[in-house]
């Protein structure tokens, strides 16, 4: 089991460091998946690709892992209603509908893998 934990430990980390990365590279797409009542956008898509990157490398150290699995959890949670709105917003026609969708229950997936590493 700690293999296995160990194995996700690193493709997590890929996953949110390259996710945070994008919001640099793809700061228009994230920008348009800004909800309208959430303000400036544009600051809150770079602040939150360097949270990702930041908490996705802290995932990688013993003495950051645990703040680091909790802050990805809240920042998790913060950007849900970003999800929400790209699949109900009808902005996203490139995407099909049923990705938009299935993105909504695979945050709380990512949230329970993020909580695996809270405990360590």
């Amino acid at each position: 089991m700690k293999s296995i934990l160990t194995i996700g430990l690193y493709v997590a980390a890929l996953i949110f460091v390259f996710a945070g990365v994008s919001h640099f590279t793809k700061e228009r797409f994230f920008i348009k998946a800004m909800p309208p009542y959430i303000p400036y956008h544009r600051a809150m898509v770079l602040i939150s690709g360097v949270a990702e990157i930041a908490l996705g490398l802290g995932l990688l150290f013993d003495a950051t892992r645990v703040y680091a699995a909790w802050g990805l959890i809240l920042l998790l949670i913060a950007v849900f209603p970003a999800n929400i709105y790209m699949a109900t917003s009808g902005r996203f026609h490139q995407i099909p509908a049923f990705a938009l969708w299935l993105r909504l229950p695979l945050q709380f997936l990512l949230i329970w893998w993020m909580y695996q590493y809270t405990r360590q």
